[in-house]
């Protein structure tokens, strides 16, 4: 009788039989866990699925006058929801169709905000915002954004070739068509030396430089040829002589654009038919860069930052 005695063999066995238990048991509670984060995770989305737009959805809108500006602006201020102060107020500017508008500023002094009401990424909290002399807040939103072209501050690329990138901007766009926007937004020579339409984008665009990126982005917001052209910030890589070209070609365009140049650089915008200059939300000046010059120390101040006194310009 062996009662109490465990062979080697048993020992190996019990061992086993112990370890694949407890796997199991690992596993399970790894199980456990997946479907904890499973669970959470389908709840985020339903939640952020279920959230409402805060902006009113529209039916069909009001017949477009004929001889209606491009875009106007009438006593519009704009407040953030929770925020202590106005991030826009007092603006009244009627721009007419393709002229070009420039808007500087210093940092957080409203530049975007005001651009933004334009294809209604907010609402104004005060005043309207009219294109084509119908409140943006009658258009129904894919209607309004078709008429618009935005470039942001931020140039984003995605992963897949420079052609699919182009046709985010128009779906339908033939090759002739892309390639006139690359000659547009002066990335036409930057494009053959990558191999053209079908070179390769990395994700975020990692293997361009940042002036490559903001023209290829500008170049994806022209292939539609939009009514109005939001450029927020959008040339602060290129070299002066580029800007100034792209600049130029765009003026040039048989459908001429309405183009609202948001920018830093005096240069970029003092050519313009138009300057608004603001100041922490408020409205220091509107005027061409000649008459601003003597009547907004704003602009003035920015202007003589970046020029010599004796007032040298880009050459455009």
């Amino acid at each position: 009788m062996e009662a109490g005695i465990l062979t080697q063999g048993v020992v190996v066995a019990l061992y086993n039989y112990m370890s694949q238990i407890l796997v199991e048991l690992i596993k399970l509670a790894n199980l456990i866990i997946t479907i904890t984060r499973a669970v959470a995770c389908g709840n985020r989305i339903q939640d952020v699925m279920n959230i409402q737009p805060s902006m009113p959805k529209t039916g069909g809108i009001a017949p477009l006058a004929a001889g209606e500006p491009a875009i106007e602006f009438r006593d519009v201020a704009l407040r953030y929801p929770n925020a202590g102060e106005t991030a826009l107020a007092g603006l009244t500017l009627t721009v007419g169709r393709g002229q070009t508008i420039g808007v500087i500023g210093g940092t957080g002094s409203g530049k975007t905000t005001l651009v933004n009401l334009i294809p209604r990424f907010y609402d104004a909290t005060a005043g309207c915002v009219l294109v084509d002399g119908v409140d943006v807040k009658s258009y129904p939103i894919d209607a309004l954004r078709w008429k618009i072209g935005v470039v942001p501050q931020q140039a984003v690329l995605f992963q897949g070739t420079l052609r699919e990138n182009l046709l985010w901007g128009k779906p339908d766009a033939t090759d002739a068509e892309l390639w006139n926007a690359l000659t547009y937004s002066q990335a036409k020579g930057v494009a053959e030396e990558k191999g053209g339409l079908d070179f390769a984008i990395e994700q975020g665009g990692r293997n361009l430089s940042g002036g490559q990126k903001q023209r290829f982005t500008i170049a994806r917001a022209l292939v539609r040829q939009p009514e109005i052209l939001i450029l927020d910030d959008s040339a602060s890589a290129l070299d002066y002589a580029t800007d100034a070209a792209l600049r130029k070609a765009i003026r040039e365009m048989s459908n001429r654009p309405t183009v609202m140049i948001v920018s830093q650089r005096a240069a970029s915008i003092q050519f313009a038919d138009r300057i608004v200059v603001l100041d922490d939300g408020a409205v220091a000046g509107i005027g061409t860069s000649d008459q601003l010059l003597t009547s907004c120390d704003v602009y003035r101040e920015i202007y003589e930052s970046q020029f010599p006194k004796e007032g040298t310009t880009d050459g455009e």
